[in-house]
């Protein structure tokens, strides 16, 4: 097939048999953030490629494999955002959102790129729903984010939902932490795969994301974060527990949850759908509250997370839940005008803009059809009612109403057409 024809690798056409379901939960992400108080952020798609690395981590797999970043003709390096939270940090600095009510709470939904090896439900451009808290530093915070993706996973019918929490502490105690995990590494430095040697030396915690099965005993055997924590950490992370406790959502302490960019501090976590067995996991975030400080803005608390909406839609698809249709169109107004008759054509289209403008979903055919076949057209498109405008019509004031299910026909004084039909579509007025 010519590339010309061909999408890249990827990349996903989202097609208008299609369009519905993203639509739904779009409408139930719109929703959900509106009862939780989240307003909508939208940031550039691309930004400096310095945001990334500066917040990011410069070993992270995200810059090292991931990102599309290119120079420009005025030979700055940018970035097509691979995901969401460094823009919003920027933008909330940018802007001085600093100065309005505290915390900011957003959300945001617009496609993420990164150069991954694409599989289900993964591609290289995706579309993520995330939401951040900025300058929030508690733990119902932490509780609040986790508890949007909740709430929203299980409006759509996924409530089979666990969360894994692990904490890997703050600058205060992650030095420590890091030195024991370091030393136990070295001591077996030549079982390692190539990616954990370099991580040893750059990014220690991240030797925990490893997935290489050379690595697993390692690192199965490896000192847990937990057990490193300042006094401080240990009681956000044991009142976070208590949030999920008290309000009986399922979650388990995942020691080696670490996520994979550094501006993480504190709370990490994922949301894990049980139906989906080893590639569960939904939706993954966590506290940043070094984030803003980084890119040049003061000592701010924050903590979000990320979700792809492929997955989710892959998720609802596997558990046979389909969203709700489109409305489809309510009436086919067909012409028995030929192009002998132009003024005949033109007052249907009188019909057809009358029935749009009284809220009525209303469609004709542009193409020169026959009567038979605008009536299997009609048809084709789902077309709830059709009724056919000729001169005959036109000359009696009188039209047929045709229901397609039932087959019914109703004379219909031409007059009240839109009136009539807007009763057949949505009942009498009471």
């Amino acid at each position: 097939m010519d590339l010309l024809t061909r999408r890249p690798r990827g990349t996903n056409d989202v097609l208008p048999g299609e369009s519905p379901r993203w639509l739904h939960i779009e409408d139930r992400i719109r929703d959900v953030c509106g009862r939780f108080g989240f307003s909508e952020i939208r940031t550039p798609i691309f930004e400096h490629a310095d945001l990334y690395t500066r917040t990011s981590g410069e070993t992270s797999d995200i810059l090292e494999k991931e990102t599309y970043t290119f120079q420009d003709r005025g030979r700055r390096m940018l970035t097509l955002r691979p995901e969401g939270t460094p823009g919003v940090a920027r933008a909330f600095l940018e802007n001085g959102l600093g100065s309005g009510p505290m915390p900011a709470k957003y959300y945001y939904l617009g496609p993420m790129f990164r150069y991954d090896r694409p599989q289900a439900g993964r591609y290289r451009q995706h579309t993520q729903f995330g939401v951040e808290i900025i300058g929030a530093p508690g733990p119902e915070a932490d509780f609040e984010v986790i508890m949007i993706a909740v709430t929203f996973l299980r409006d759509l019918g996924l409530g089979s939902l666990a969360v894994h929490l692990n904490s890997i502490g703050c600058p205060a105690c992650r030095p420590t932490y890091r030195e024991a995990l370091v030393s136990h590494y070295r001591a077996a430095q030549e079982e390692l795969c190539e990616d954990c040697r370099r991580r040893l030396e750059r990014n220690p915690l991240r030797l925990l994301d490893c997935k290489n099965p050379r690595c697993q005993p390692l690192k199965d055997a490896a000192p847990r974060s937990v057990n490193y924590l300042c006094p401080e950490c240990q009681s956000h992370f044991r009142a976070l527990e208590g949030l999920l406790d008290r309000f009986g959502i399922e979650h388990h302490i995942d020691l080696t949850l670490v996520r994979g960019l550094d501006y993480y501090t504190r709370t990490v976590f994922e949301l894990i759908y049980h139906g989906l067995g080893a590639q569960g996991a939904v939706c993954g975030g966590g506290r940043y509250d070094g984030l803003i400080e980084a890119i040049g803005g003061p000592p701010t608390p924050g903590v979000g997370y990320g979700m792809g909406l492929e997955r989710v839609l892959l998720t609802l698809e596997r558990e046979g839940m389909h969203p709700p249709s489109t409305r489809g169109t309510d009436i086919a107004v067909l012409s028995a005008a030929g192009e002998e008759h132009p003024e005949l054509r033109l007052q249907t289209l009188d019909l057809v803009y009358a029935m749009r403008w009284a809220g009525l979903a209303a469609e004709t055919d542009y193409a020169g059809r026959g009567l038979r076949q605008q009536m299997r057209w009609a048809d084709r498109i789902g077309a709830r009612l059709v009724t056919v405008v000729g001169s005959e019509e036109i000359a009696s004031g009188q039209v047929k109403v045709k229901d397609m299910a039932g087959g019914t026909e109703t004379q219909v004084p031409l007059a009240e057409l839109v009136a009539r039909v807007s009763e057949m579509v949505r009942g009498p007025r009471t």
